[in-house]
């Protein structure tokens, strides 16, 4: 019975002993001093926890709420110290959780840019994500502000706002 118990309570002291492994860097968090304002922050997940010169998945939500019109054009703004690379044939939306068809993806280097085309506009009140896989995060770490822009169909031809995703690679 003491052994048993020795037995036990070794292991439990290994278990909780043991840190916690963090799969993946999800959401803003808590930031301070980022000059977004916390209403304007969109919320994201990177799959492989974001380290600096490695391979990494960007899940680059959108809350339902933000989604006030229809969309038939995602645009993602990115700064020039980003040295990231992103794989264009292999990009994602996803609404509730199932894919949406998408006529074409643009990346423009230049203008640090990637447009995102579905085939049919995303409706309004979706909650969407945007599937960035293949990333090859930049060498160097930082704080990197990803816009996120949005045109409606048969709307203005002016892209409008949603907010800002503030991505850690570390």
């Amino acid at each position: 019975m003491r052994r048993l118990l020795s037995a036990l309570a070794v292991t439990g002291c290994l278990l909780t002993g043991l840190p916690a492994v963090t799969l993946a860097q999800s959401l803003p968090g808590f930031t301070l001093w980022s000059g977004v304002k916390s209403e304007n922050q969109l919320p994201f997940r990177l799959d492989f926890g974001g380290q600096t010169n490695s391979w990494d998945r960007y899940r680059l939500r959108i809350p339902a709420q933000k989604m006030k019109l229809a969309v038939a054009q995602f645009v993602i703004t990115y700064p020039d110290y980003y040295k990231g690379e992103f794989d264009s044939k292999d990009m994602e939306i996803r609404v509730k959780g199932k894919k949406v068809p998408i006529s074409e993806i643009k990346w423009d280097k230049e203008n640090r840019r990637i447009d995102i085309f579905p085939q049919e506009a995303v409706p309004a009140g979706s909650g969407v994500e945007l599937v960035l896989n293949n990333v090859k995060n930049p060498s160097f770490a930082g704080m990197f502000y990803f816009q996120c822009q949005v045109l409606s169909p048969g709307d203005v031809p002016l892209l409008r706002s949603l907010g800002t995703w503030i991505l850690s690679i570390s």
